[in-house]
């Protein structure tokens, strides 16, 4: 089959409520550009009907791939399975959720056909509720501030990628990544554009609180050193505080006498607790890096495919049957 100019890669996980809504509105959009396409969707390993959802309607929907996971393995890994399905030179991701509406795509498109190889997006007026919406502030800065990394939202999943950026993700597979992250280091031309947000149609939202912090602490082990330098900081202030402390007790029991000092007994229990508290944060943090290096060691796969379902037709598109 002649490979189409545009793919577009859907990870899905329990979003049965979504998946014909989110094609009724994809398509027209995507039959409308002018484009020979494609569309990859990833079942993540659901638990309700998706996948059986999804292969009905690829008897309907010309151009459907359909990629389905032994088990979850996370939304990251489903897109990088996209990447290896997708044929496209430009690729764009999308969630099922509908959130980001599927009429977004468009602008997503032009900034790609204006020589940008990475299209970041950042949600504008966003839906969300107050508290996962502080969340996600929280998490955009503390990753800006320790990565060096400088896009204003890093969880949009609404993105666009130039073949060029994706090919060198899939050449050197990482087992825990976040791709925006990650396509930022092998783009050349990025820009960031605003897209809508729209209120979730059906069903709740994967990321927790705890995937949340989870991700931020993947983010930071995976593209900055900066805790394990800040470490060596925070050890120098501790053994400074410590010796100044010390030095402090002596003169008190020096001037005001022994029993002074026996009765500073608390105040030393606690400094103690303080520096034991210190030294854990510092072997958890230690032990996340020397972790992933045990990750890499055994060699398992980002993730596993149970089947393939491959699009029955070639790429649709009104440049699809030309010369």
């Amino acid at each position: 089959m002649s490979a189409p100019k545009l793919s577009i890669v859907i990870p899905l996980l329990d979003e049965a409520a979504n998946v014909r809504a989110l094609l009724d509105r994809l398509y027209p959009v995507l039959e409308a550009m002018d484009l020979p396409f494609e569309v990859v969707a990833v079942d993540d390993g659901s638990s309700d009907p998706t996948l059986a959802l999804l292969l009905q309607e690829q008897k309907e929907r010309p151009g459907l791939c359909v990629v389905s996971f032994a088990r979850n393995f996370g939304q990251h890994a489903a897109v990088m399975a996209g990447f290896a399905e997708a044929r496209g030179e430009w690729i764009v991701t999308l969630d099922a959720d509908l959130q980001n509406p599927p009429e977004e795509i468009p602008r997503v498109v032009a900034a790609l056909r204006e020589g940008h190889d990475l299209v970041n997006t950042w949600r504008e007026n966003r839906q969300d509720t107050a508290s996962r919406r502080r969340a996600s502030q929280l998490t955009n800065r503390v990753i800006r501030a320790w990565s060096g990394i400088e896009l204003r939202d890093f969880g949009c999943m609404l993105r666009g990628y130039h073949r060029s950026v994706v090919l060198p993700m899939l050449q050197r597979p990482e087992i825990q990544t976040f791709i925006p992250a990650l396509a930022t280091l092998h783009a050349r031309n990025p820009t960031e554009i605003a897209v809508r947000h729209a209120e979730r149609a059906h069903g709740a939202s994967a990321y927790s609180l705890r995937r949340l912090l989870s991700l931020q602490l993947d983010l930071l082990a995976s593209f900055s050193v900066v805790p394990l330098r800040l470490l060596f900081v925070l050890g120098i202030g501790i053994a400074a505080a410590g010796v100044g402390f010390g030095l402090f007790l002596l003169a008190m029991r020096l001037f005001l006498g022994s029993e002074w000092a026996a009765e500073g007994v608390f105040t030393l229990f606690a400094v103690l607790f303080v520096f034991v508290g210190a030294q854990f944060v510092a072997f958890g943090l230690l032990g996340e890096y020397v972790g992933r290096i045990f990750q890499y060691v055994r060699e398992r796969p980002a993730y596993l495919i149970q089947a393939r379902y491959p699009q029955a037709k070639g790429p649709t598109g009104s440049e699809a049957t030309r010369p």
